[in-house]
C-alpha cells in the first residue's frame, strides 16, 4: 500500500521530533575525546567525550556520540592520557588581599630565618620613599615562640615604618617606629579579641596577635578600590593558571567588594565569585541590616555577596585558638571570639536574614560553639536550605563529627595543612599532647559520618596549588616527599572523595550545581584540562599536575586552545 503525502509528512516531522540530540545537533565550537573524562557526576562519573557550543557543556559520552558535534570549524583536542575535569571551587581564600600581596615583600618562599632576614634588609633597600614597607609570610617556626622582635625588625629597616604580617594572617610583626605611631607602649593595654606580646619588662616586643593588628593598620594608609582591582588581576591570573574557575572570598569588605563589581561591570572578572561579607564579632545581630544592603548592592553577573564570616577563634600556634580543654602550658582554653550566646544571636540572625554563615574555626571549643549556634538557628528559624560551612577544622571533638551531617553543615577543611610539618612538629603538639595531636584535622571521620567535604586553599596564607591539596588529602604527607608512611592514616580521603569536594561539593556550597561543579550537558563549560590523568598515576605525582586549557563558559581564561589542539595532534 502506498502512503499517501499527509502520511508521510506526517512520518518525516515525527522521526524530526524523535531524533536524538546527537543526530539533530549544531557543531560545537571545541570537542574533546579520545581519553579520560571525570564528570563529578555521580550518576555518569566517566565519559571519553565532550562537546562545548555556546559556552554550554553540548555533549558528554562515549567518542562515537561525539561525531555529530564536529563540523569544520570545530576544535578538536585528543585527550590521549591526559584528563579532563570540570573546573575547580576554591571554598575559601583571600583574593583580593593576596593580590595586593603578591606585589609586596612576601616572604612566604622563605624556609629558613636567614632567607627572611636577608629578603626583609633587600625589601628595605629597594624600596623608595620615606613611607610605610608592607610585607607578609614570615613562618611561626622561624622564630622562638613564634614571636619575631621590634629590635631584629629594626636592626633591616630602621628608618621608617614596617609592618610584616605573618603567613597564617594572624599575626604582625611591627617594627619600633611602627609601634611609637600606632602609640602602643608598655601601658597599652590588650585589646579584645588580640595581644600585644611583650618582653620582660612589659614593652611591645614587635608581634601583635590577632586584633592587636588593628592597632597599627589603623594608622596606616587605607588599601584604595583601585589597589585591590589590580590585585584581583594578579590573583586571577594565578587561579586560571590552576585551573580554578570558582572562588570564595573568605572576608570581604566593602572597598574590596566595590573592586570585585568593577571588574564584573566591566567584564574583567574571569572567575564565579561568592564573597563572605565580614562581620564584626562586637556588633552583633545589629550589623545585619547593613549587610544585607550590601549584599543587594554586590550582585553582578559573576559575583554574590551572599555570604556572612565570622571568626570564632585564632590559630593554635599563638594560643588564640579556643579549646575545649586547656593548653598544656599556659593551663588556659585560649580566647573565644565570641561567647556562646552572642555566637547564637549572630547566627540566629544571619541565617533569619537569608545569609550562608561560614565560620573560621580551628579549636574543638570553637567548633562546638558554632554548631550549637548553627543548632540555635535551625531551631529558631526552621531547617532550611542554608548551606552554612565551618572552615579549617583543625580540632573536632569525637563527639561532635557526626553533626555536620546531622546538620548539613558543610566541612571545608584545607588538606593542605593535614601533614606533619613544623607548625604540627614544633608549635602544636608540644601545647596539645599525643591525644589531641591524633586527631587532628579529621577528613576522614567527618566523611564518613556522612558530612559533605569541600576545599579551600586559603591563599596567600598557604598554596593556591589544588592538586598539591589533593595529594596530601590522600596520603597525609608533604606533597614534595615522596612515598611513605601517612600521618595519621585513619584520616585519609580518597582521590575521588577531594575531587569531589572540589568541584561538585563546592558548587553545592556556592549555590550553583545546577550551573556549574560537575560535567553534565547543559551546564556551563567550566572545564580543566590536565597534563596527565590523576587515576593513572601514582598518588606522590598528583602535586606535580598541570593545566593546559582552563575553560570558563567555553571560553578560555588560561591556555592556547589552538596550541593545546596542535600539540594533542602530534
Amino acid at each position: 500500500m502506498t502512503a499517501s503525502p499527509r502520511r508521510l509528512l506526517f512520518a518525516l516531522a515525527l522521526a524530526a521530533l524523535t531524533r536524538t540530540p546527537e543526530a539533530q545537533s549544531a557543531p560545537a565550537e571545541i570537542v574533546f575525546r579520545g581519553g579520560t573524562v571525570w564528570t563529578a557526576d555521580a550518576a555518569h562519573p566517566r565519559a571519553t567525550a565532550v562537546a562545548v557550543a555556546n559556552g554550554r557543556i553540548a555533549y558528554v559520552g562515549g567518542d562515537d556520540g561525539a561525531r555529530a558535534f564536529i563540523g569544520p570549524n570545530t576544535t578538536i583536542i585528543e585527550l590521549k592520557g591526559r584528563v579532563l575535569i570540570p573546573g575547580i571551587e576554591d571554598s575559601h581564600l583571600h583574593p583580593a588581599t593576596g593580590g595586593i600581596w603578591l606585589a609586596s615583600c612576601l616572604l612566604t618562599a622563605d624556609t629558613t630565618r636567614a632567607m627572611v632576614v636577608a629578603h626583609i634588609a633587600r625589601c628595605g633597600k629597594e624600596t623608595p620613599g620615606t613611607g610605610w614597607i608592607r610585607g607578609r609570610g614570615w613562618a611561626l617556626p622561624l622564630f622562638p615562640q613564634a614571636n619575631p622582635t621590634r629590635q631584629l625588625l629594626d636592626s633591616l629597616i630602621p628608618d621608617r615604618p614596617a609592618y610584616f604580617r605573618s603567613a597564617d594572617g594572624h599575626g604582625a610583626w611591627v617594627n619600633s617606629q611602627a609601634l611609637a605611631l600606632a602609640h602602643i607602649t608598655a601601658a597599652t593595654p590588650d585589646p579584645p579579641r588580640g595581644r600585644i606580646e611583650r618582653d620582660a619588662t612589659g614593652a611591645p616586643s614587635g608581634t601583635l596577635r590577632e586584633s592587636a593588628e588593628d592597632l597599627v593598620t589603623a594608622v596606616m594608609p587605607p588599601r584604595t578600590v583601585a589597589e585591590y582591582m589590580d590585585g584581583l588581576r594578579r590573583t586571577m591570573a594565578l587561579a586560571n593558571s590552576l585551573g580554578i574557575t570558582t572562588l570564595t572570598e573568605a572576608d570581604g569588605d566593602s572597598t574590596m567588594l566595590e573592586a570585585y563589581l568593577a571588574l564584573d561591570r566591566a567584564g574583567e572578572l574571569k572567575v564565579r565569585v561568592l564573597a563572605a561579607q565580614m562581620t564584626d564579632p562586637a556588633a552583633g545581630p545589629a550589623q545585619v541590616a547593613r549587610l544585607s544592603a550590601l549584599r543587594a548592592h554586590f550582585a553582578g553577573k559573576r559575583l554574590r555577596a551572599t555570604s556572612a564570616k565570622i571568626y570564632a577563634d585564632g590559630v593554635i600556634e599563638s594560643h588564640t585558638s579556643y579549646l575545649l580543654e586547656p593548653y598544656l602550658d599556659t593551663h588556659d582554653r585560649g580566647p573565644s571570639n565570641l561567647t556562646p550566646a552572642a555566637m547564637n544571636a549572630l547566627v540566629i540572625a544571619l541565617d533569619r536574614a537569608g545569609f550562608q554563615v561560614h565560620i573560621h574555626a580551628i579549636g574543638d571549643g570553637a567548633v562546638r560553639i558554632s554548631l550549637d549556634a548553627f543548632a540555635a538557628a535551625r531551631a529558631a528559624n526552621g531547617v532550611r536550605d542554608s548551606r552554612h560551612q565551618i572552615a579549617h577544622l583543625e580540632m573536632i571533638d569525637t563527639l561532635d563529627v557526626p553533626r555536620f551531617a546531622q546538620l548539613g553543615v558543610l566541612a571545608n577543611f584545607q588538606s593542605l595543612w593535614a601533614l606533619r610539618d613544623s607548625y604540627i612538629r614544633d608549635l602544636t603538639e608540644p601545647i596539645l599532647g599525643p591525644e589531641r595531636s591524633s586527631r587532628l584535622y579529621p577528613i576522614g571521620s567527618v566523611a564518613r559520618t556522612g558530612g559533605m567535604l569541600v576545599g579551600g586553599s586559603d591563599w596567600i596564607v598557604s598554596s593556591m596549588n589544588p592538586y598539591e591539596a589533593m595529594q596530601v588529602a590522600i596520603t597525609r604527607r608533604d606533597p614534595f616527599d615522596g612515598p611513605g608512611a601517612p600521618w595519621i592514616p585513619k584520616e585519609l580521603v580518597s582521590l575521588e572523595q577531594i575531587l569531589t569536594a572540589y568541584t561538585i561539593n563546592g558548587a553545592h556550597a556556592n549555590f550553583q550545581e545546577t550551573e556549574t561543579g560537575s560535567i553534565e550537558k547543559g551546564k556551563a563549560a567550566d572545564l580543566v584540562l590536565l597534563d596527565r590523568d590523576l587515576f593513572a598515576i601514582a598518588p606522590t605525582e598528583i602535586h606535580a599536575a598541570r593545566v593546559l586549557l582552563t575553560l570558563l563558559d567555553g571560553a578560555p581564561v588560561y591556555g592556547d586552545l589552538k596550541h593545546v589542539a596542535g600539540a594533542a595532534s602530534h
